[in-house]
């Protein structure tokens, strides 16, 4: 086994060790990829930019090699871990090797995608080395009850990556694309090779960045304006006034709604913005106050 790290972060070893004394075998079922890496936990601690008075919400801590890094930047470190060795292992983990910083852990066990509150203050960070198979709905999820959060960093597969941080235009450009926008600036600000994961995964990660800013201006909410970015790319090659017609009640009612938008109707979904589809929100509800 290698020396410890001086700041007490977790080498390959480390991890390997502690995931047999647990007997602890990553499953593909919860996406889990552990890091083995100490220069990349302290390049995502950095990213995240990260003051004194932060409470940073970390999702699937796993093993603790994220949330070692995180500490010593933060006030407190609220780690929610759905797998229940995992959940209670992490703050012994932390006492063995940051014994000066446990007091800044808080482990919440549970699936943070059902989460809607958390115990003590209020996150402002979500930075997460997030499972893939759940990024995007653990994101919205906590973005949407935790309004709190006003910056987050995490490492998703890197497509999904690409995906958020797509611009109107972009093949991959979609709903992820659209929904993550209604929340804050994004932005792709790294990429991060398979060889620092273990197991290692058949692709790399990307790391994402979202500043919260205020949702577009809109009569309609949020759930409103959601269910029209859905309609909108269930039926991604279809204009959008063939896309929203069941959305609208009849392809003919569509084509009112986006004309009352300022929306051309041969548009497609993937040429709008999240501006866009808050102005057609709001245009069917008037519309359908007034007929």
């Amino acid at each position: 086994m290698s020396a410890p790290q001086s700041d007490g972060l977790l080498g390959a070893a480390e991890i390997r060790l502690l995931a047999d004394r647990l007997g602890i075998r990553p499953t593909k079922q919860r996406g889990q990829n552990f890091v083995i890496d100490g220069n990349t936990v302290r390049r995502i601690a950095r990213a995240a930019q990260l003051s004194p008075d932060d409470v940073v919400l970390e999702v699937g801590p796993g093993l603790g090699s994220l949330t070692l890094a995180l500490l010593p930047h933060a006030a407190r470190v609220v780690a929610v871990e759905i797998d229940d060795d995992l959940a209670g292992a992490l703050a012994m983990t932390v006492e063995a090797r940051r014994p000066d910083l446990l007091d800044r852990l808080e482990v919440v066990h549970a699936d943070a995608l059902t989460i809607t509150e958390l115990p003590g203050a209020l996150p402002t960070a979500l930075v997460a080395n997030l499972p893939y198979n759940i990024s995007v709905p653990v994101i919205l999820h906590l973005l949407e009850k935790f309004p709190s959060i006003n910056r987050v960093l995490v490492m998703v597969q890197l497509e999904v990556a690409d995906r958020l941080a797509a611009k109107p235009g972009n093949k991959v450009y979609g709903v992820p694309s659209v929904k993550a926008r209604w929340y804050g600036d994004v932005s792709r600000v790294g990429t991060v090779g398979r060889s620092v994961f273990w197991p290692a995964p058949n692709v790399d990660s990307g790391l994402v960045s979202i500043t919260r800013t205020k949702p577009p201006e809109t009569s309609a909410g949020r759930k409103e304006v959601f269910a029209v970015i859905d309609a909108a790319f269930g039926q991604r090659r279809k204009t959008l006034r063939a896309a929203l017609a069941t959305w609208a009640g009849s392809p003919a009612r569509a084509e009112e709604i986006l004309r009352a938008a300022g929306i051309d109707p041969s548009e497609r979904g993937e040429q709008l913005g999240v501006d866009d589809f808050a102005r057609i929100a709001a245009a069917g509800a008037q519309l359908a106050e007034t007929s």
